[in-house]
Order: structure tokens, then sequence, then C-alpha cells
């Protein structure tokens, strides 16, 4: 009986075993660097080499790795888990397949990726010794590729393909063209084909792109935006009201962009809540009665300035994609925004209209909706507020500096958007309520 329980316990042990060597590590980081020189482009990976899963790595009777034979692996490792995956283009053509240069062992506490040179170099060091005492689950597998080009001023793109390595996968690539300058990108999972050095119109068109899709993904947005066009289904209205909130986000997204707002950790969930605070006041606006046009478009303008700011946490890390091109990515995200807040609202304003023609009396109507996104808003609010109480507000000398500069376009802008409606309302151009 009891050789039996010992015989199962050691097989589950040994199940057990065999299962933590094969299974998928929960985060890894992979770190890339892209180098164009004359007809080739030399590209340098790194990688835990635990990731590389369904591998039995040769062990030394003390347990740790064999070396000399794991050298016989990394080439085979290399084509497995990373070479074939890597997917490299120029001009948007694929260069094809790449050239094994080196492969090298590392620790993880090696520096040698900090710069381009200094990895080349670590490459083509000789491997650790066996009496170095490594094992699979403590080192960095390191290699070189080669990919045939045609000139080192072409444009780059590539897509890394390295997520299959882990549950969650970082990658920070860095691309060096011939200017030496380098262009840091940082993302998780799959980005896609990521062009290296972008042009003026690929910059603008992803930034575009981003910026529709994001309206659309942002539910508190898009019920700000119900809220103020509820009352207000005529064109003069709208456009009045649209191109205050638009103006008022640009501001605070260029500025944020600019590094002009505050980079605290208590600072974004201050702007949440204060997005939800803002539906709840405009839905309540609705509620009560408060629709003259010539009033709403200073709330527009006003709370557009905090969502702005809301937009600049989406493109934080976005940003990244933009190149040399970060005014003009930042104006295209506005244009993708104000796109998508159209399609939004070719949508919205014929539903209001049937709703309130066929359905239910427009007052009623705008009661019932409003109240709906009040409660809504109101719960973000409360559980944004809860998670910012937990943050200690300790303003810095350079937080109150960027916010004396954010403050002082903001009075700037609103003094040109006041002049402006002034204008128009003594020329007989106000728009009707």
């Amino acid at each position: 009986m009891r050789f039996n329980q010992f015989f199962r316990f050691s097989l589950a042990l040994s199940a057990a075993a065999v299962t933590w060597a094969h299974e998928i590590p929960s985060e890894v980081t992979a770190h890339l660097i892209a180098k164009p020189s004359g007809d080739r482009l030399q590209l340098l990976v790194r990688a835990p080499l635990s990731s590389m899963r369904d591998t039995d790595f040769p062990a030394q009777p003390s347990g740790y790795l064999d070396i000399e034979k794991l050298e016989l692996l990394l080439p085979d490792l290399s084509e497995q888990w990373i070479a074939s995956y890597v997917e490299l283009y120029e001009d948007d053509a694929d260069v094809g397949r790449s050239t094994l240069v080196a492969t090298q062992i590392s620790l993880p506490s090696d520096k040698s990726f900090a710069t381009f040179g200094e990895a080349m170099a670590h490459v083509a060091e000789p491997k650790p010794a066996n009496s170095a005492n490594l094992s699979a689950d403590q080192v960095l597998f390191d290699v070189l590729l080669e990919y045939p080009i045609r000139s080192d001023q072409s444009n780059f793109s590539m897509r890394p393909g390295l997520e299959h390595l882990a549950a969650r996968v970082q990658m920070v690539l860095r691309f060096i063209p011939p200017d030496g300058s380098v262009r840091a990108f940082q993302f998780h999972g799959d980005p896609g084909v990521v062009p290296l050095d972008p042009s003026w119109g690929q910059a603008a068109w992803r930034f575009v792109e981003l910026g529709f899709f994001h309206i659309l993904d942002g539910l508190d947005h898009l019920l700000f935006l119900a809220c103020l066009v509820i009352p207000f289904r005529r064109l003069r209205p709208l456009v009045l009201i649209a191109t205050a909130f638009t103006i008022a986000h640009s501001i605070t997204l260029i500025a944020s962009a600019f590094e002009l707002a505050p980079d605290a950790s208590w600072f974004p969930p201050l702007i949440e809540t204060l997005i939800a605070a803002s539906i709840v006041y405009m839905a309540l606006e609705n509620i009560v009665g408060a629709n003259a046009a010539n009033r709403r478009w200073m709330f527009a303008f006003g709370f557009g300035l905090i969502h702005g700011f809301g937009f600049s946490f989406a493109l934080r890390e976005t940003l990244q994609f933009a190149g040399t091109h970060l005014l003009t990515s930042l104006l295209s995200f506005n244009v993708g925004v104000e796109l998508g807040q159209l399609a939004v609202l070719i949508v919205l304003v014929p539903v209001l209209e049937a709703l309130f023609r066929y359905g239910v009396a427009e007052r009623v109507g705008t009661i019932l909706l409003s109240a709906l996104v009040a409660h809504t808003g109101w719960h973000w609010m409360t559980e944004r507020f809860d998670l910012l109480r937990q943050f200690t507000f300790e303003p810095t000398t350079a937080d109150l500096a960027s916010a004396m500069w954010a403050l002082m376009w903001i009075v700037v802008f609103a003094g040109v958007m006041w002049a402006g409606s002034l204008f128009l309302r003594r020329n007989g151009h106000t728009p009707p309520m």
C-alpha cells in the first residue's frame, strides 16, 4: 500500500515537473535593435531562453546548463522561435529570409543591449563556460540576424512577431537610421506592421484612424457628445458646439504631448473623474431645460479642455509611432476624432428626430434620455473618485509650471472664442435656441 502511494506521488511530481518545464511564461520582455547599413539590415534580438518552450536543454550532471552542447541547438532555436516570426519590409516589399550571424547566452545582469555597438560586441564574444553554473530559467538568448536590402535610405517597417513567447509579451524596439538617431518603440502583444521611420503620410493616416476608432470606443466621450446635441439637432447650433469642443480638446491634447501638463500619478484619475462629472452636469442641464445655444458652446469648450487631457492618455504609448511628425500626428488624431464625431452625429441626430416625432414628446424624451445618462455618469464619477482618493495630491514645481502654461493658453483661446461669439451676436448670427 505504501509502495503504491509512493509510486503515485512520484508520478504526480514527474508530471508536474514536465508541465512546469513546458508551460507558457506569464510575462516576457523582448528587446530588438535594428540598424540598416549599406546593403544589409542588422537585427539584434534578446529574449529569455526559458520562453523557448518544449526544448530539452542539455544539462551537466550537476543540473546546470551544458553550454557547449546547448551551442549546437542555438541556431535551431533562433529559427524556430525568432527568425521565422520576424517580418521586415523595405518600401512595403518583403525583404525575405534573414541570415543567422551569431548567437549568445547572457545573464539578466548584462547591460550590453543599452547600445547597438555594445550589443554587437557582446554577441561576438565567446559564450560562457560550463563553470559559470547557469540554469535555463536564468539566462537570456541573444541573436544577430542580417537581412538583404537595396539601400539603407529606404523606408523600413517591421512586424516583430514575438508575441508567441509568453502570455504577455512586452517588446522594446529601437531603430537606428543612417543619421544615427534612435527611434524607440514599446508595445505589448502584436502591434502589426510598424513603420520604423514613418513618412508624413504614414504617420497622418495612422493617427487619423486611431482618432476615429478612439472616439467610437470611448463610451464616456460618446455620452458627453450625446448630452451636448440632444437639445440641438439643427445644423448651426451643432456646428458651433462641435467646433468649440474640437478646439478645446485640441488645445489640451497638444499641450499634453509637449509636456505642458502635470505628469503626476494623481492627474489621470482626476481627469477621468472630471470627465464623468462633465457628463453628469450636461445631463442635468438638459433635464432642467438650460438649453441656450449661446451658453452650450461655452460648456462644450470648457469641458472639451478636460476631455482633451483624456484623449492624451490614450496617445501616450502611441505617439512613439509618430516618428519625427509629432505635430502632424496630433492634428491627424484630432481629425480622426472629428470624423468619428461626425459619424456618430449622422446616426444619432436622425434617431433622435424619429424618437421625438413618433415615440415620445421631445421634452419628455430629453428628460428620460438625460436621466439615464446622468445615472451612468454618476456611477462612473463615484467609482473614479474612490480611485482618486487613494492618491496623495503633492504637486511639484514642474506640475505647477505646467499648469500655469496650460492655464495661460486656455485663457488666450477662451478669449478668442468669446470675441468670436460677441462678433457673431452683434452681427445677428447668434444660433437659434
